[in-house]
């Protein structure tokens, strides 16, 4: 295993190599550095920044040098802002985790025993209900699933009732001057709300499918005509092997999901990963760009890699040589 996994971990410094300078070139070649500096319409001072930035010489040197300064940790400071780089992705960062942590955690748990449940009792009126449900969730935005949460979880409520302050709040994670755990959690509902609502659609839809395969199965039907008990059958046998693919499709989708969650991030007002992209992107900042790329781009294959590992610990017939 040890071995497998370091030769994985190897295989991907290549890739991330690639990626980056592809990344590197495309945000060289959309954006301008220099061009704040267009309306002073002064050559000789845009000729001074392009020389302190390196645009004059060739892209393979350029990124060379970008290369060196990030690997040391130095990513640059944000034109934008003029803030460094490294303090911009880490803090934006951290509220995306917060996001992804709670929101993948509970659509994981949610979608799973949905998923086993309607495999189970497949064709019941329960299984039926689920799967309606499952095609409402994937078939509503996040934006607009967004925004009915405020109103009907947040603003009517107060008016019905006369609350003093809402039950959850929609700006932040956060409550200026408060830290309270109660705070933060009546923060975090309407935007996690909004963030596993297609995921649990999704996920329990593979998780139904995979159960209802690994329930076919002939080693199920072996440990059947034993007289192994249902749920023994069901989840020693049939459960721990439906994990499997599932495990592909949550490693893959939590690791974009590092890129940040524009749609949530923008509704609730959170200063995460998706945030800031989109802020970088309508100003032209290329410095942030090029890192948020390269940091999406390594957590895509740190998850892919994890999703590796999982087999072998989900289905001990995977061998890794």
């Amino acid at each position: 295993m040890l071995t497998y996994v370091g030769r994985r971990i190897l295989f991907s410094i290549p890739v991330l190599v690639i990626a980056s300078f592809l990344l590197f070139g495309f945000v060289r070649a959309t954006f301008d550095p220099t061009a704040r500096l267009r309306s002073s319409r002064d050559p000789q001072t845009i000729q001074r920044a392009r020389d302190e930035l390196g645009l004059d010489k060739p892209l393979v040197i350029q990124y060379r040098d970008w290369a060196t300064d990030f690997v040391r940790g130095d990513w640059g400071k944000s034109s934008r802002t003029n803030e460094r780089v490294t303090a911009m992705i880490r803090r934006s960062l951290w509220a995306t985790i917060q996001l992804i942590v709670w929101g993948v955690l509970i659509s994981a748990i949610i979608a799973i025993a949905v998923g086993v449940y309607s495999a189970v009792r497949q064709y019941s009126i329960g299984d039926y209900l689920l799967t309606g449900a499952s095609f409402a969730g994937l078939s509503m935005p996040p934006f607009w699933f967004g925004l009915i949460a405020i109103q009907f979880l947040a603003i009517y409520p107060r008016g019905w009732f006369n609350l003093a302050h809402p039950w959850f709040y929609f700006v932040g994670l956060h409550s200026t001057g408060s830290h309270s755990i109660g705070d933060y959690i009546r923060h975090l509902v309407l935007p996690v709300m909004t963030l596993t609502v297609q995921i649990v659609a999704s996920w329990s839809r593979y998780e139904r499918a995979a159960m209802l395969d690994a329930l076919s199965a002939d080693y199920v039907r072996t440990a059947k005509a034993k007289g192994l008990p249902p749920h023994k059958v069901i989840f020693r046998h049939a459960f721990r092997n439906a994990l499997v693919p599932l495990v592909t499709v949550i490693a893959l989708d939590a690791g974009a999901l590092f890129g940040g969650l524009l749609i949530t991030e923008k509704i609730f007002s959170v200063p995460g990963m998706g945030s800031l992209f989109l802020n970088s992107l309508l100003t032209g900042d290329a410095p942030v760009l090029v890192a948020w790329t390269v940091v999406t781009a390594s957590f895509i294959i740190a998850f892919n890699l994890l999703a590796d590992v999982l087999y072998g610990v989900l289905d001990p017939r995977i061998r890794y040589s």
